[in-house]
């Protein structure tokens, strides 16, 4: 059985040996620690080309993680005002804090976003930022609800129905709306649009 009371499950997670699954505004995360993201790709048989993104609790906690000039900063900081917390990833130059095994083939950009959900940003903070990406086997589509989450993915860590109540989660059965987050790309040309998503930027 994956389900975990919420002391647990961060406990579990915070260890760097297990995967686990949380709800979002958008989709629910597979979730690791930075340096245990190699598990997230062998979890979902994910292709190396395709990067996770670090989620975090709150904006201030995803600075350490980025590189980039004062000017170039400042542009940032106005996009994050604008769009976190939201369903948004900003793909960002990464400082060299960022584990390469969360993008390795371009290790030196990461994707960074806050959820715009109150219940996964509580998980975030006790974490701490972590490589994220949507629960399914790689290629097929995203799963919606707890119950596919637990019984395609046993191994997987899972809150109890208890533990997500606790932190604000009315309904665990409700299935998540599927639309993932917008993507954008900062370049020397200003940003780039990767993924129409939730949100959008403009």
């Amino acid at each position: 059985m994956s389900d975990r009371s919420f002391f647990d499950w961060i406990q579990q997670v915070r260890s760097g040996d297990h995967v686990g699954s949380f709800p979002t505004d958008t989709v629910p995360a597979l979730a690791a620690v930075p340096m245990s993201a190699e598990l997230i790709y062998q979890t979902k048989g994910r292709s190396l080309e395709k990067p996770l993104i670090l989620m975090a609790g709150d904006v201030d906690d995803l600075w350490p993680y980025l590189a980039g000039s004062e000017a170039e900063r400042e542009i940032w900081r106005l996009m994050m005002e604008q769009y976190f917390p939201g369903a948004v990833t900003l793909v960002l130059p990464s400082s060299d804090r960022v584990s390469p095994k969360m993008n390795p083939l371009n290790p030196g950009t990461i994707g960074v976003r806050v959820p715009n959900y109150e219940p996964a940003r509580s998980i975030l903070r006790e974490t701490g930022p972590l490589a994220t990406t949507s629960v399914n086997r790689s290629g097929e589509p995203a799963l919606l609800t707890l119950l596919e989450i637990r019984q395609q993915f046993p191994a997987v860590l899972t809150l109890s129905d208890d533990a997500l109540r606790s932190i604000g989660v009315v309904d665990p059965l409700v299935k998540a709306d599927g639309i993932p987050s917008t993507v954008v790309r900062w370049t020397l040309e200003g940003w780039e649009l990767l993924r129409q998503g939730k949100t959008v930027v403009g």
